[in-house]
């Protein structure tokens, strides 16, 4: 009969987000985990298979984190820019998550469509929301969201290495500028041109 874990799965994987979101994945260690929870590191390999499965599921709980953070109210019109300065907001505010999340090379997708499945359900909210707010076809509401997306990973990518602090205003109008140059082009059918 194997060992009763000294500690939930929840418990580990929470401990260990916390640790990952204070020094980064390199941090997470079993050794630095067990500290962490006061234990030897034996409890961690009780509750899962090896560091790889523990690093999977902080991933998971980070991608969890964001998606709250993303949902979390504030005053920013329209929908589609509130989730914009979200994201941006997160990358400043959880730097190390942000970059486990979107600046990690492990499992690199290939296309944006492989990175498109990893952003979660905030990227479908966001397409429903231009789709319905800007009266866009799925594919124009696609195209305006990838194109501000990569717009928005750049100022917060920059934020999260500390290589860049904007302002909250600079931030706002960074975004409406690019947004209304990737509708006009869009209204004008020559994004692909």
């Amino acid at each position: 009969m194997p060992p009763k874990p000294k500690f939930t799965r929840e418990e580990i994987v929470a401990a260990a987000l916390d640790l990952v979101s204070e020094r980064g994945m390199g941090a997470l260690t079993s050794r630095d985990l067990a500290a962490r929870l006061g234990s030897s590191p034996r409890p961690i390999f009780t509750v899962f298979k090896n560091m790889g499965e523990l690093q999977d599921e902080v991933r998971n709980a980070a991608l969890r984190r964001f998606e709250e953070f993303a949902k979390k109210p504030s005053d920013y019109k329209p929908e589609f820019k509130r989730f914009g300065m979200q994201m941006i907001h997160f990358a400043i505010e959880e730097p190390k998550l942000y970059q486990l999340l979107y600046m990690t090379e492990s499992g690199v997708p290939k296309s944006f469509d492989d990175l498109f499945a990893r952003l979660g359900g905030v990227a479908e909210t966001s397409i429903g929301v231009i789709e319905a707010d800007y009266g866009l076809t799925s594919e124009e509401a696609k195209l305006l969201f990838r194109q501000m997306w990569i717009y928005t990973f750049g100022i917060g990518a920059l934020c999260a290495a500390g290589a860049c602090s904007f302002d909250e205003e600079g931030i706002s109008e960074m975004l409406s500028r690019a947004f209304l140059g990737t509708m006009m082009l869009l209204k004008s059918g020559k994004q692909g041109e």
